[in-house]
């Protein structure tokens, strides 16, 4: 499987390919795409895996630190309340809403793999979000769910981590308790989108500490993936880069009794087959 990711090793930031050695620093070679950004826009990961291919690492594990994969990417789309479980937690009476609700959020508030969510000192109340972000890389306007699939360059994973208390602050919106800067996490890397069966029922967890908080199936997403990639484009015209985060499952701390908001210390990890594992820890503000 290819995994490629973007990372800082001393002053330097590069993008490669992640082996079970390291890093193979592959930015140098391709100079007329300074980031994956360009990477994706130019269908360029295919180039880079040939070019990974028998390579040894040039940075060994512990000599680089991970960033998110895309780095500002034009869009990131969030798409809220997309399983079944989870939509029952509002009581509401609605089996499924009819379209989907979406959320934006910026690229600062999010981190990469191995690094802290930060705990702003203004509310105690940060959450995890585990779900599966696609990487959209051939652009377009109106897509028809039947060619969506066509428009993925790559899958990674997302801890969408939200400040509950700042997301109640307003009647409708979310946006403020969605973007505290590196209060959510995305990577580890980006792995090519080749096939259907890499998104169409895949597991999806997120464990707390060892233990399992968030546990469901692609399958189950009252709003499925080509429909979102659909919808989405109906109203926005989506470019290569952009990302669509799609939903997390029921299980988070808040819908505790009591709640169990994430502490300094603890270790987060989201995990879906076919992409990998992304793990954080928590820490506050400093």
């Amino acid at each position: 499987m290819s995994r490629f990711a973007t990372v800082t090793a001393g002053a330097e930031t590069l993008y490669g390919a992640v082996t079970d050695a390291g890093f193979v620093a592959l930015s140098p070679e391709f100079p007329e795409w300074p980031t994956l950004r360009e990477v994706i826009a130019a269908d360029g990961l295919h180039a880079l895996a040939r070019a990974a291919q028998g390579r040894a690492a040039t940075h060994p594990h512990g000599d680089f630190t991970y960033r998110i994969p895309v780095p500002s990417p034009e869009k990131i789309i969030c798409v809220g309340v997309n399983f079944p479980d989870r939509n029952a937690e509002y009581k509401d009476g609605q089996e499924a809403p009819p379209n989907m609700s979406l959320f934006i959020r910026f690229p600062g508030s999010f981190t990469g793999e191995g690094q802290p969510l930060i705990r702003p000192p203004e509310t105690p109340q940060l959450d995890y979000e585990g779900e599966i972000a696609v990487v959209i890389g051939k652009g377009g306007r109106r897509i028809a769910q039947a060619d969506a699939y066509d428009h993925i360059a790559a899958l990674t994973l997302c801890n969408e981590g939200t400040l509950r208390d700042w997301v109640r602050h307003a009647k409708f919106n979310v946006t403020q308790g969605k973007n505290w800067d590196s209060s959510g996490a995305m990577g580890p890397w980006l792995v090519p989108f080749t096939a259907a069966a890499q998104l169409d029922d895949v597991r999806l967890t997120t464990k707390v500490n060892g233990e399992l908080r968030q546990d469901d199936r692609t399958s189950r997403m009252l709003f499925p993936i080509r429909r979102q990639i659909e919808y989405i484009s109906t109203f926005t015209t989506l470019k290569p880069g952009d990302i669509i985060v799609t939903g997390t499952p029921t299980g988070a701390g808040a819908r505790f009794d009591p709640p169990r908001f994430l502490v300094p210390g603890d270790v987060i990890e989201v995990e879906a087959e076919g992409i990998g594992t992304l793990t954080n820890t928590v820490e506050d503000e400093g």
